[in-house]
């Protein structure tokens, strides 16, 4: 690592910190990025150290590094005893496996910290600054010449980054925001896989979504231990969710053979929800086993019921107990009974729940405000058998009495419309004998029906409010449907040109998922007509080429053959491309050989210049001058000064026309250098020799397109075709007719925007849910994150064997499905981790660190299947199928 990219790496690794801190005012101390962050100071603190300062049997430089320090530098000092009594009380850990008692008082690190236990101390310490500007400051005495720190800039600039971090504060606290955010992509990738068979569940007011996902309402019996500490710990106070409300031992009958179980329940708010959670105290004490706590029954036990499909609450209240309360959702359904403990705790409940769901919602009748005693049940009217008039009860506040209330948001207008024809019958609020709705109330009611204490309703409002509920359904089902319409109507509208209107299947004529095979193919060549030209494409689209054919085939899907070529036809082209190549390798190389040795000349005259002053430059000047004045007495001493002239304009715009061809080779030449030495230099393919052929397919092209130029990026796109074609001349004509799709994706061409905008339109319409968080954290609907993918067509997202099989597909699908396959390509990334962008809320630079990490690890054969399963969608969603 030198010194610069050492710098760079440390500046990328503390942004996120920094970020982080802003945020959340503190930075988790067992974080990925800590590590990775004292990883690269440590490589910075021991580049080019001396030799001696380590000593030659020294297994730990840092640590050997320090303690010299600590000889003359007093924070230094401070950090070896620091560390000693870590590793003293790390060495007696070891000691102590059988002890849970007493090692839970030791400290806990991740083993990758233990590697950088110094750097990891002196940051936690804030002492890692100071140490490192010493180091800095005396780098003579610890360091070789060529070392980082010893570096005028670059040593200074380190010491600088370091006091930033130094400054935050390090926590050991355990939050569900420090799991969502911590983790890196392959850890996330694998939780996800662990965890795929639990989805979301959907809210019943959002739009419907055209594309269904497969969901599942199994048990949690096979999350992993790490996720059940993650879920115990969401149902405490969080950064993420507001915990309204909380307590121990509210007892739940899940089934009709069991008894009632005890539990925690708690509810909890964030900005958009309200969710009730009650989950089995054995799984909050751990009471089943470490090891079986993961397989524990209680899972399915526990309940998480999001208020906002909830309409009616049932309340009983029994003298010798603390209450229960019935839920009874939009579709009629009731949730187990939750029987509060003594002590008030249902109405605590009932208090919390009404504050949480202001200002939007509110509780139909609200809870009366009392002087002295706060929030109380309100006062339930009687009519009284020998007067026409209403009293108010003034039983006691501890007497058993039952309520019915109604979850309303005014903002709702079914909403309202319900409670207008509630309204227009009878106050439900009025406590007359009835027959009871909810199982609670019938079970403790008596024979006839009639409950003197009972949730106080008629048989008309009752039918009023199944009247009512009907219509609501009723209502749903419309404007779902509405919604889909309108959907349609938008794909119509905005996707048609994304796709071909006509579908083309995988088993018509025959089943293409073989691919593109070396008999077919050999068929094809003996007899063209044998298979027609879509059939290739269809072949190829679903199942690719098979790999020993893809260098004679990749050039009829490129463009360079016609598949109606004879052979004879085949080998002129062929000729005439040799001959193109050839003339253009000696034109820019000529060029080249020109513009090499001004820039020698330059060179040495800009040395001259620094070794002689200022009396070189008026040599140039003076010489210019007369050179000035000599042409133009003759101009005007020649008798034919008119024609003279002219030729001499004629004669300068072309010299002037021939400098500015070379100077635009230069600068193109300069970037092409650069590209082609990094290009892939680890992929076997790229030795020395094939590097020169790289060049000079790279030199051909630009000298033929000057008007563009280089631009960073077309190497990459040039790179896959030689591996295959391994011919300068076939390279060179497959890349021109790649660069005549690929050329307007570079910043001088508009298809980007056109990219961006189009897959705004397939995530909007598609799958409506992911757009809405791309737009609430932080608004990443431009997409920029998906600028290299359609900039090199996702060649830095694949290993070269899966580029091979998406090149080809988006070559094919050209032909078969969409011109615009690439968009699909990109989409079924997304979706690919669509459930860990949603679960971990990842914002813009979330899901640039995730994609970047994920590079060359994608399940490519999967994403391209999903891919063409997403065209066909849309295909049909246009057809109205």
């Amino acid at each position: 690592m030198t010194g610069s990219e050492a710098v760079l790496t440390l500046r990328q690794l503390s942004c996120p910190q920094l970020r982080k801190a802003v945020t959340r005012k503190f930075v988790h101390a067992d974080s990925s990025h800590v590590i990775s962050f004292c990883a690269v100071v440590e490589a910075c603190v021991l580049h080019g150290l001396k030799r001696r300062i380590a000593g030659l049997l020294c297994t730990n430089k840092v640590a050997a590094l320090f303690m010299k320090v600590s000889k003359t530098f007093s924070p230094a000092e401070e950090l070896c005893r620091k560390v000693q009594e870590l590793e003293q009380l790390i060495e007696n850990s070891s000691s102590l496996n059988n002890d849970r008692s007493r090692q839970s008082r030791l400290p806990y690190l991740p083993p990758q910290a233990l590697k950088n236990l110094w750097i990891r101390t002196a940051l936690m310490e804030k002492l890692l600054d100071k140490i490192v500007l010493y180091l800095v400051e005396n780098s003579s005495a610890f360091y070789d010449k060529e070392a980082m720190l010893m570096d005028l800039v670059d040593g200074p600039i380190l010491a600088s980054l370091l006091v930033g971090p130094c400054a935050l504060e390090y926590t050991k606290v355990k939050t569900s925001d420090h799991f969502w955010t911590d983790p890196s992509a392959d850890e996330l990738v694998q939780r996800h896989r662990i965890h795929s068979g639990h989805c979301r569940q959907e809210s019943p007011s959002r739009r419907p979504a055209l594309i269904q996902k497969r969901q599942s309402s199994g048990s949690m019996d096979d999350r992993p231990l790490m996720w059940v500490k993650e879920y115990v710990e969401s149902l405490h106070q969080n950064s993420r969710a507001t915990l309204l409300f909380g307590k121990n031992n509210v007892l739940v009958q899940p089934r009709d053979d069991m008894e009632a179980i005890p539990g925690y329940l708690s509810l909890h708010q964030t900005a958009d929800l309200m969710t009730l959670k009650w989950t089995p105290n054995q799984l909050m004490n751990g009471n089943v086993g470490e090891l079986d706590s993961e397989k524990s029954v209680y899972w399915d036990f526990a309940m998480t019921i999001r208020l906002e499909e909830i309409v009616y609450l049932h309340c009983h209240q029994q003298i010798n107990s603390g209450g229960t309360v019935v839920l009874v959702s939009q579709d009629g359904i009731q949730r187990p009974p939750l029987h509060f403990p003594k002590g008030g705790h249902l109405l605590q409940f009932l208090t919390c729940l009404e504050t949480g769901l202001l200002p939007h919602g509110q509780l139909d009748p609200p809870l009366w405000n009392q002087r002295g005693k706060g929030k109380v049940f309100p006062k339930l009217r009687k009519r009284s058998p020998h007067s026409s008039c209403d009293s108010v009860s003034d039983k006691e506040d501890d007497e058993a009495t039952d309520y019915v209330f109604r979850i309303l948001f005014p903002g709702n207008q079914i909403e309202l419309m319900a409670l207008e024809l509630m309204d227009q019958s009878v106050n439900m609020w009025q406590p007359t004998p009835r027959k009871s709705s909810c199982s609670s109330c019938s079970q403790n009611g008596s024979s006839d029906g009639s409950l003197p204490n009972g949730c106080n309703q008629e048989r008309a409002p009752l039918k009023l409010l199944c009247d009512t509920m009907k219509y609501q359904i009723i209502s749903r089902a419309f404007y779902g449907w509405l919604a889909y319409c309108r959907h349609l109507s938008t794909v119509r509208t905005h996707l048609s040109a994304l796709v071909n209107t006509t579908i083309v299947g995988p088993d018509v004529p025959c089943v293409a998922r073989g691919g593109l095979s070396v008999e077919v193919w050999g068929n094809f060549l003996k007899d063209s007509s044998t298979y027609e030209e879509k059939e290739i494409h269809r072949l190829v689209y679903f199942g690719g080429v098979a790999p020993s054919l893809r260098k004679e085939v990749w050039p009829f899907l490129l463009g360079h053959y016609e598949f109606t070529m004879t052979e004879k036809r085949r080998l002129e082209i062929d000729k005439q491309m040799q001959t193109l190549y050839e003339q253009t390798m000696k034109e820019w190389q000529g060029c080249e050989v020109i513009v090499r040795q001004r820039e020698r000349e330059k060179h040495a005259e800009a040395l001259a210049r620094c070794s002689s002053g200022t009396s070189v430059e008026r040599g140039p000047i003076q010489r210019d001058s007369t050179i000035s004045t000599d042409s133009s007495l003759s101009s005007s001493s020649d008798p034919q000064h008119g024609n003279s002239q002219s030729e001499s304009s004629c004669s300068e715009q072309s010299l002037c026309l021939q400098q500015q061809t070379q100077d635009m080779y230069l600068i193109n030449l300069h970037r092409i250098d650069k590209d082609v030495r990094r290009c892939d230099r680890t992929y076997w393919y790229f030795t020395p020799e094939n590097l020169e052929k790289l060049r000079n397919i790279m030199c051909s092209y630009v000298w033929r397109h000057l008007e563009t130029g280089y631009v960073q990026g077309m190497c990459d796109l040039l790179a896959p075709l030689l591996v295959i074609l391994d011919d300068e001349v076939m390279a060179f004509s497959c890349f021109t007719e790649l660069m005549k799709r690929m050329n307007q994706n570079f910043p001088h061409g508009g298809a980007m925007d056109s990219h961006f905008a189009n897959m705004r339109s397939l995530i909007q319409i598609l799958d409506s849910e992911l757009f809405e968080l791309m737009q609430q954290n932080g608004d990443y609907t431009h997409f920029y994150f998906c600028y290299r993918w359609f900039l090199l067509d996702f060649k830095r997202e694949m290993v070269y064997d899966d580029v091979f099989s998406a090149w080809e597909t988006i070559w094919a699908a050209r032909h078969t499905s969409s011109e615009h396959f690439v968009l699909f390509i990109a989409l079924a990334l997304v979706e690919m981790y669509r459930d860990i962008i949603l679960g971990n809320n990842m914002d813009f630079t979330d899901i640039i660190k995730f994609f970047n990490e994920m590079a060359e690890r994608h399940d490519v054969p999967q994403v391209l299947m999903m891919a063409r399963d997403l065209v066909l969608k849309v295909q049909i969603l246009i057809e109205n199928k």
